[in-house]
This record gives structure tokens, sequence and C-alpha cells, in this order.
């Protein structure tokens, strides 16, 4: 096919309804009222006046925050699944199934409630609780540098 031999397509126009002719009086619109007015349009949301359907719908309260929630993970998961001397990264965390890789971006965090007797090193990509930090540091493991500390 040639640039030529394309064709544009006739332009359906809207009948002009009202205009005398064929349907007579009220020409298919009914009588009066304001879709029976040249230019009249209805909301097509109205519902006549009753509540619509929405307004029945209970209301959803509270407050919903953009940021998503950081994955929390406590020093008894940490004394469960790794050994003396590893390292706690993202990485090792996704490796052993204990945080789908989706979720990493979120953000990762070690709380204290346990306790540690391992000597876990902790990467500098996970955030660290004062407390948590304290506790890793006496069971003779390290932190590396963190982003930040709450």
């Amino acid at each position: 096919m040639q640039i030529h031999e394309l064709s544009v397509p006739k332009k359906q126009s809207s009948k002009r309804i009202g205009r005398g002719g064929k349907r007579g009086t009220y020409s298919g619109r009914g009588m009066k009222g304001q879709k029976a007015r040249s230019g009249g349009n209805v909301d097509p949301l109205f519902e006549g006046g009753r509540s619509s359907l929405v307004d029945h719908l209970k209301k959803v309260r509270g407050f919903k925050s953009i940021h998503p929630r950081k994955s929390v993970f406590n020093l008894t998961a940490l004394e469960k699944w790794f050994s003396n001397g590893e390292v706690v990264s993202s990485e090792t965390l996704v490796a052993k199934g204990l945080i789908k890789e989706s979720l990493v971006k979120n953000g990762i965090k070690i709380l204290s409630s346990g306790t540690l007797t391992k000597k876990l090193t902790i990467a500098s990509g996970l955030l660290v609780s004062e407390t948590a930090k304290a506790a890793i540091e006496k069971a003779g493991g390290s932190i590396e540098v963190v982003a930040e500390e709450n």
C-alpha cells in the first residue's frame, strides 16, 4: 500500500434531532424536561436524587503512609539463622529466604528483641537500633558504617 492509496474515513456526525421531519413533534426526545432541551445534559453519575451506591459504602477511616515499612529482624532471628562469624547483609537475608528481594528496597532494620551469643558482622546497608547495636557488640560482633541509627 502506498501513501497516496490511503484514505481518511468519512466523519460520522451525530444525528441532529429536533428539527421536525419524520420523527414528529418531539423527535425522540420525550416531553419537556432537561434532556428535551437543546444543550441539555444530565450528569451520568446522577441517580435522580437518591444516595448513590458509593455514599452507602462504609467510610475508610485512618491514615496510610506513602512511605513503605521497613522489614524488621530481631536478634533471635539472627541467632537462629546465622552461624558464628557470618556477615549479615541484605544479600545473605535474601539467600536464606528470610526476605523477598522485592522488599529489600524498603529497607531492613535489626531490633534488639531476644539475645545474641554469636559474633556477627552487620553490613553497611542495614539499619540497627541503639540497643541492638550494643547487644551485637557485647556478643563480640561488629557493625560496618550504618546509614541511620534509631
